[in-house]
């Protein structure tokens, strides 16, 4: 069987196929209400959890730029009341749809098998009791806990409450879910319990967990790369070549050259290609640093030739773009990045700075960017 000759793409084009894979290239891709945040997670195969608060935080914002009536609510009813969602871990903790959790099955079964740190210092003796106050109280918060014997804590992080680590490795091992969410103070449930499931779905095979990674970076990102299909680990690498390196003989992807991405190979579905050469309309978006769009920096820069810097962690007289900044993207370009600050007490949105990156320039974006932050700004302060 002849070898498939590789398709030339440009990075304007890889852009626009990108874009339309994320849902960015039209205003409003998953509907309005509750039922357009599942649908969201769903097409995007998760959506990132982070702790960082000075703007909403990143799991809502990366569902309000892509659902204009986005409220918080929506996505505490999918995971609380109809429990189409739940929280695991990608390549970071993350919204991820119920439809999907036999492939995450495994990975809670491997935790359960291979020897816990925290276990090993702690024992069993600990984590059998928060089982059992969860399983005779009900859902249980770490607060909900108070009869901990206080510990130094061993990482900035950590909590001196050696509840919190068994929680959290019932939450790995799969015996724990989040069902529900406040801010960032978790409910922890019996799985079983909170699904009304006898037992846990049936793992997915190595085989099945290989093609849902695969059909799932290709469903969100269009164009994908080894390195973006496994985002921040390569423990599937070999596995997902030979998947990839079949579906191309089977005709069902297309090698892809990419402009500018030397040796890095990519690949597309045949109807990826077909997406309109120009975006029906010329969208802005205020980004989260967070977004699926953002998030893979070598990616970002090789489609939009940004290089974003994320500097919240970053000494203050060394920042460029500032603590925290927010990229902002018009029609297929990136032409500035904001660090934005919510002043919920004053009751505004502030700008610490503004800086334009690319080609962007004021005479030609300031206007539609200062509307979309007045719309930023009123659903920041929505209650």
């Amino acid at each position: 069987m002849p070898v498939r000759k590789p398709v030339p793409l440009s990075t304007s084009r890889a852009r626009q196929i990108w874009l339309h894979a994320q849902r960015l290239d039209v205003p409003s891709p998953f509907g309005d209400g509750a039922p357009a945040a599942l649908a969201a997670i769903e097409h995007l195969g998760y959506v990132q959890i982070d702790t960082i608060n000075v703007i909403e935080r990143c799991h809502h914002h990366i569902l309000f730029t892509r659902i204009p009536g986005y409220r918080r609510a929506h996505l505490q009813r999918a995971q609380t009341v109809d429990k189409t969602v739940f929280e695991y871990w990608t390549h970071a903790l993350a919204y991820v749809p119920v439809r999907d959790f036999r492939f995450f099955v495994p990975e809670m079964q491997r935790h359960r098998k291979e020897p816990h740190r925290w276990f090993a210092r702690n024992g069993e003796m600990e984590y059998r009791r928060v089982l059992r106050l969860i399983r005779d109280q009900g859902p249980l918060s770490i607060r909900d806990i108070d009869d901990d014997v206080l510990v130094e804590k061993d990482h900035p992080w950590a909590s001196r409450k050696p509840s919190k680590a068994a929680l959290q490795l019932g939450f790995y091992n799969g015996v724990l879910t989040i069902g529900e969410r406040s801010g960032m103070l978790k409910t922890y449930e019996l799985t079983t319990r909170h699904y009304g499931w006898d037992k846990l779905p049936r793992p997915a095979t190595k085989k099945q967990v290989l093609s849902y990674m695969l059909d799932r970076a290709l469903r969100a990102q269009g164009i994908v790369s080894l390195d973006s299909i496994q985002h921040t680990h390569a423990r599937f690498r070999p596995e997902l070549k030979a998947l990839i390196e079949a579906r191309v003989k089977q005709k069902t992807l297309l090698p892809v050259v990419l402009e500018g991405a030397g040796k890095l190979a990519h690949w597309a579905k045949p109807e990826a290609m077909d997406v309109a050469a120009e975006p029906e309309h010329e969208l802005v978006h205020i980004l989260s640093p967070f977004d699926p769009l953002i998030i893979q920096r070598k990616r970002l820069s090789l489609f939009f030739g940004y290089d974003h810097l994320f500097e919240a962690y970053v000494p203050k007289n060394k920042r460029k773009l500032g603590y925290f900044a927010l990229p902002v993207l018009v029609g297929d370009e990136i032409v500035a990045a904001l660090d934005l600050k919510t002043d919920r007490a004053a009751g505004k949105l502030l700008i610490r700075s503004w800086t334009w990156v690319g080609s962007g320039n004021a005479a030609a974006h300031q206007a539609a960017i200062e509307e979309e932050l007045g719309r930023f700004e009123r659903f920041q302060l929505a209650e």
